[in-house]
């Protein structure tokens, strides 16, 4: 697109978190300014390429979500923290992202100031560079106001302007924004190649392949449990007797491993129940024996021997619903010991669900 002068004017790169999306935008921001290209690359040593290495082209500007406190009120009032974001976490979890800003109870968001601020800088000449490029990191946290004004300059940009959205979940983008833009769709990485690049981070090979195996292919989730390889079988353990638990009735039993979920901490316990959803939704797959749809260690295909046919199309939606919403409420600081014994009640009803008549062919290949 750069090289036949057909670049849009805006475009989103959307997928799964940890995959890589703002590596690609930043380095595509980076050939774009390059003075040397060469073979579909930048050249990483002229000035432009230097300074965008270094996060200070005055022509790159940074646009992510931020909590009004401390006097912040844009983006570029938060840029040390940011800079060490992109030099510690370049996968960008967001759950890092909070903590350097220490959000605590706070949604971080993108306030109508930051898209008054866009304007601004939109209007102005391009400092030294041909094009002005905006980055804008999780464009579905825009406030509806911030999104509504900064909707005229995306759908009519400045010559000189290029906006880049990078979005986890672009379900979550104001649609007259979605429409405006060229998406691009990232896929999960494979799990084999996950397990590679863990190898040569020097991760010890079980833990790598155990990492790659559950991470959904995201690579920063992998770097994250290989890191910590303790949590993969302190999930296991707790995810296998809370179901069993479920089962049971063992009203006494749900209560107890509701509070020690609860004790892991929001982010932690965040993990977790994304851990969750993935084994309720590798079970359900586990009944079609199609091993390729399956991400699991052998551990938990033990277990899913026995536990897989109570995960059916009866209840695997509600049962994710559930989980999701528990996720949610979490994320909102809602008392994790209540949420979690409600979700294991919720549980509790729906594994003992009965299976209903098997889904209409497009149904069931659209729910796997």
């Amino acid at each position: 697109m750069v090289e036949t002068g057909n670049l849009p004017h805006a475009l989103l790169f959307t997928g799964i978190s940890g995959i890589g999306k703002f590596r690609v935008a930043r380095a595509f921001a980076q050939y774009i300014h390059c003075k040397n290209r060469n073979n579909g690359d930048s050249c990483g040593v002229c000035a432009s390429c230097l300074q965008h290495q270094k996060h200070n082209n005055p022509d790159v500007h940074f646009i992510y979500p931020i909590v009004k406190k401390d006097g912040a009120l844009v983006s570029k009032d938060l840029i040390e923290l940011w800079k060490e974001m992109l030099e510690s976490f370049s996968y960008m979890p967001p759950e890092k992202w909070n903590d350097l800003i220490k959000a605590g109870n706070s949604q971080p968001a993108i306030f109508v100031d930051e898209s008054e601020a866009i304007i601004a800088r939109a209007s102005l000449s391009a400092f030294q560079e041909n094009l002005k490029i905006f980055i804008v990191w999780q464009p579905e946290k825009l406030r509806t106001e911030a999104a509504n004004k900064l909707l005229k300059v995306i759908e009519e940009p400045f010559e000189d302007t290029v906006f880049i959205l990078v979005s986890n979940d672009d379900s979550k983008i104001l649609p007259t924004i979605l429409s405006r833009t060229q998406r691009f769709h990232f896929k999960p990485l494979d799990t084999e190649e996950i397990r590679s690049l863990l190898l040569n981070k020097g991760i010890d090979p079980k833990i790598a392949a155990q990492a790659a195996a559950i991470s959904e292919g995201s690579l920063e989730k992998a770097e994250e449990l290989a890191c910590h390889p303790e949590e993969i079988n302190e999930f296991s353990y707790l995810f296998k007797e809370m179901m069993r638990a479920a089962y049971a009735l063992k009203a006494k039993k749900m209560k107890e491993y509701s509070e020690n979920a609860a004790a892991f901490g929001r982010e932690k316990l965040i993990r977790f129940l994304s851990y969750c959803g993935k084994l309720i939704r590798d079970n359900y797959l586990y009944n079609f024996k199609i091993d390729n749809l399956l991400s699991m260690t052998d551990e938990d295909r033990q277990f899913s021997e026995k536990f897989s046919p109570f995960i059916h199309e009866g209840n695997v939606e509600s049962i994710q619903k559930e989980i999701a919403r528990a996720a949610s409420d979490i994320e909102r600081n809602v008392n994790s010991k209540i949420v979690m014994f409600d979700l294991m009640l919720l549980i509790s009803r729906l594994v003992r669900t009965p299976k209903t008549n098997i889904l209409p062919f497009i149904d069931l290949v659209e729910t796997i």
